[in-house]
């Protein structure tokens, strides 16, 4: 009978590595922070003590060049807080800026992913890549597959794995490489997406408390600028990065390129989904349906400008033109949803995966029902947010912040860069990228914007530190989802695996998007339209 070997025995076990031991003791902290759900109803309770407190204790503030004088924080805790909360309960939620815009993007995005069309555009792009090129073009697809939200991730790096390795390169490398690159592209995507819609509401939400000061209003698209420069330089750089950083350490480790196991998540078997189909070549049905969504795609786009370049257009606002504010502009969301459902549709019909409109409104409930999630955290979310902006609590913190900064002179480009760094560094607590950012945009929106920053720039800043090191959290779940396509090919691999190879992506894309903002903030550029740096 063996005996287990001890250190009496001379065996000395083996210490974890540092990394390791990092990734335990983050793994730990995360999950001491409660669900969003529960966070977000713990703050609302703190807001409450706390505005009450305060209210008793006489607290008053006043936003700098505001004309209504000083003003009294309000208790939550008293006759007049608990009267506002029982009659705007409802017009909080309904009216919670990210609610209505996030589902209307999400329908079109519905249709064009549940019809197969977002799916065989990748496998397309993919297909007709040469061997020296495909790295770039992992990288490329794997940005512009933000716009598949999610899915993204679940469905890209496996497809590049599966393309990488039947062109001869290492399909570990493509497999991390587009995930990286995927997870860096969610919040700054070339293309507008829901996440731009979902910030751009909650910025707003906060921002209401310092309007007076004449804050720009911050649509989707107000970022578009800066996230379009930042989407291009990546998607050069993760190639760059795939083809002669991390597939070169691959074969030197000798990484297995052979699966040692069915991998269903991989191979696409058993999968009848056509936005879930994994298959290189696309059939005849799949091309014919992509001329037809291109057809529409066009249609659409000149049926628009038809109705937007001619002097006296409706779309044009008073003076003629569309900035800083037009009809064009507050016309995004239908915009976005019209270039996404419309050749949805018709890629659906062409491929009879759309027979009728029961079709079509299944596959919108289908978003619906996956975004219920959303809805639920979207609840008490807008009530904390409003709660913190009705007592008055989030002017009166950011107007105590930026007096301190100002004491200390730290008002500048480098405040903005330790709030990047704050948003990277968080991303290894709250994976939640809207949750962070509602908890943030409460506190630095007024406090940047009493300094006299753009609440649309500091949206961007957060974007920055929040994109570069998602990829790193070991709270992330799609960490563990890639985690299980790898193992096919390391059946030892951890999480530290994923997190120690992605790890130099994170930090060449962080100071890269930085350099990025530098030039846009140094240049005096705008960052979207309309939308810059100082107020």
């Amino acid at each position: 009978m063996s005996t287990p070997r001890s250190k009496r025995s001379g065996a000395v076990e083996a210490r974890p590595g540092l990394l390791t031991r990092g990734l335990d003791t983050i793994e730990r902290l995360g999950n001491k922070i409660p669900d969003p759900f529960v966070l977000f109803l713990l703050l609302f309770a703190v807001v409450a003590v706390a505005s009450s407190v305060l209210s008793a204790m006489g607290a008053t503030y006043e936003v700098p060049g505001s004309e209504e004088g000083v003003q009294p924080i309000r208790g939550f805790f008293t006759a007049g807080g608990l009267t506002w909360f029982t009659t705007h309960l409802v017009p909080n939620f309904i009216g919670f800026p990210p609610l209505g815009v996030v589902l209307t993007i999400l329908l079109g995005v519905g249709i064009a992913q549940r019809t197969g069309l977002l799916n065989t555009l990748v496998r397309r792009a993919f297909g007709g890549a040469p061997k020296w090129m495909l790295p770039y073009v992992a990288a490329l697809v794997a940005v512009s597959g933000s716009i598949m939200s999610d899915a993204a991730m679940v469905v890209i790096p496996p497809l590049a794995a599966m393309v990488f390795k039947a062109a001869g390169r290492h399909p570990v490398a493509g497999l991390l490489g587009s995930f990286a690159a995927a997870m860096a592209a969610f919040s700054c995507s070339p293309f507008i997406t829901s996440t731009d819609a979902l910030l751009s509401g909650i910025t707003n939400t906060a921002a209401a408390s310092v309007e007076s000061l004449g804050t720009t209003h911050v649509s989707p698209i107000s970022n578009h600028f800066l996230t379009f420069t930042i989407a291009v330089v990546l998607s050069a750089v993760a190639g760059l990065l795939i083809d002669r950083v991390l597939e070169p350490a691959l074969e030197r480790r000798g990484v297995s390129r052979e699966q040692t196991g069915a991998d269903a998540a991989v191979s696409g078997e058993g999968e009848d989904r056509p936005d879930l189909k994994m298959d290189s070549e696309l059939t005849a049905s799949e091309r014919a349906g992509l001329r037809w969504a291109g057809i529409s795609l066009v249609t659409t786009v000149i049926a628009v400008l038809a109705v937007t370049l001619p002097a006296g257009s409706p779309m044009r606002n008073e003076d003629g033109v569309f900035l800083p504010t037009s009809p064009l502009l507050g016309s995004v969301v239908f915009l976005v949803f019209l270039t996404l459902a419309v050749p949805g549709v018709a890629y659906g019909v062409s491929t009879r995966a759309i027979r009728g409109g029961a079709d079509v409104a299944r596959m919108m409930g289908h978003t619906v029902k996956e975004m219920s999630g959303f809805i639920v955290l979207a609840f008490v979310m807008a009530q904390f947010l409003e709660l913190f902006n009705w007592t008055g609590l989030s002017t009166w913190i950011a107007i105590k912040g930026a007096q301190t900064l100002e004491a200390t002179g730290f008002t500048g480009f480098g405040a903005i860069l330790c709030f990047v760094l704050l948003a990277w560094l968080i991303n290894f607590l709250i994976i939640s990228g809207s949750a962070q950012w509602a908890l943030f945009a409460v506190v630095f929106v007024p406090m940047f914007a009493l300094l006299g920053y753009e609440p649309g720039f500091v949206q961007a800043a957060y974007r920055i530190g929040d994109s570069t090191s998602s990829v790193l959290s070991p709270l992330n779940p799609y960490v563990i989802i890639v985690l299980g396509f790898l193992k096919s090919y390391e059946p030892r691999a951890g999480i530290g695996t994923v997190i120690a190879r992605c790890l130099p992506f994170s930090l060449v894309f962080l100071v890269m998007w930085v350099a990025v903002f530098a030039v846009f903030y140094f240049g005096g550029l705008p960052i979207g339209p309309g939308m810059y740096a100082r107020l």
